[in-house]
């Protein structure tokens, strides 16, 4: 009887993780402020801004819209696979991923998701390159390195493990 009590007890304490990506989804509401204000922001000096500067602030704006897709897919797949299964009715619109997304594919494509917003960031620093230091662009590509090291090396741990 205590046994099953404290397996009920553990079982419910997954919906701790409920508010959890209840705040994700906080998080990606407060992005979305922060890409249109971005946006409005370009958009009285459109015509006077140089074209590296555009470029800098578009790729802020595709940096934004990759954290906003994690999110997305952490809080939606992570709840799906941690607390409970979303209702989603059949008129609905419903992702064609949603369900299918294990822990191990979700963390090769957080890690995947991280590489691309490395790489954004690391495009943004070599744009502004003559006003940074070298060693910190050495150091920005070191820390890039590593996050594609780590998303190879956890992708090709997945795939043997699923080979055996």
């Amino acid at each position: 009887m205590i046994e099953k009590s404290l397996e009920r007890a553990m079982y419910a304490m997954r919906w701790v993780l409920a508010p959890i990506y209840l705040g994700l989804s906080l998080a990606l509401a407060a992005l979305g402020i922060k890409f249109f204000q971005e946006v409005f922001h370009l958009i009285p000096q459109l015509f006077s801004v140089t074209e590296t500067d555009m470029v800098l602030v578009v790729l802020s704006l595709i940096d934004m819209a990759l954290v906003g897709g994690l999110i997305v897919m952490v809080m939606f797949s992570g709840y799906e696979n941690f607390v409970s299964q979303l209702d989603v009715s059949e008129n609905t619109e419903k992702l064609s991923w949603l369900g299918k997304l294990d822990t191990s594919s979700l963390k090769n494509k957080v890690a995947a998701s991280i590489v691309a917003i490395s790489s954004i960031h690391l495009l943004k620093v070599f744009m502004n390159a003559v006003n940074i230091d070298d060693n910190k662009l050495l150091w920005y590509v070191v820390l890039h390195l590593t996050f594609v090291a780590s998303a190879v090396a956890m992708g090709l741990l997945d795939n043997k493990t699923k080979h055996h």
